[in-house]
């Protein structure tokens, strides 16, 4: 019981720091120029590996701000992609390094059911911008897990260069 009640008190804490570092963070945000150019790395990427994805890019806040559907993608990856866009806004984490810790026994087990479903697999990654601040984030879904990563980290870093 008391061990529960530990990991229950670090998920309560983990979403009060979450919550109001979003809040903190919502004037540093993405432009529709920056999400276009995320966007279209990640489609450009997706083309180089041959794969058909769905590519969301979310703000700040975690609003839609950009998607593509590539002609032939899969219609189940549409909600794939903006669900791990949103997971990798919410928590500013790697979706699969957040999946990592919601494995049974994790300290954030289950997590994914919580906020309207998370998606705790690779694909989902923060952007950042130069300061360090996180101004959004890209959801990739279509290829596997490895090719959605890459994807998603091609995007991202173009707000860097």
């Amino acid at each position: 019981m008391k061990n529960l009640k530990t990991q229950l008190s670090i998920c309560i804490l983990f979403f009060v720091i979450s919550f109001f570092s979003a809040q903190a963070q919502i004037s540093n945000d993405l432009t529709h120029e920056e999400a276009m150019e995320v966007l279209l790395a990640a489609k450009k990427k997706a083309e180089d590996q041959g794969t058909k994805m769905n590519i969301a890019v979310v703000d700040a806040g975690a609003n839609l701000k950009a998607f593509i559907r590539m002609d032939g993608s899969y219609l189940g990856s549409i909600d794939v992609a903006i669900k791990k866009a949103k997971t990798a806004r919410y928590f500013d984490i790697d979706t699969g390094k957040l999946g990592e810790l919601t494995q049974p026994g994790g300290i954030i087990y289950n997590i994914e059911h919580s906020n309207g479903g998370l998606i705790t697999f690779p694909g989902g990654v923060p952007i950042i911008d130069e300061n360090g601040t996180v101004i959004g984030a890209i959801g990739v879904s279509g290829g596997s897990i490895d090719q959605d990563r890459e994807a998603a980290q091609t995007g991202a870093k173009v707000i860097l260069e």
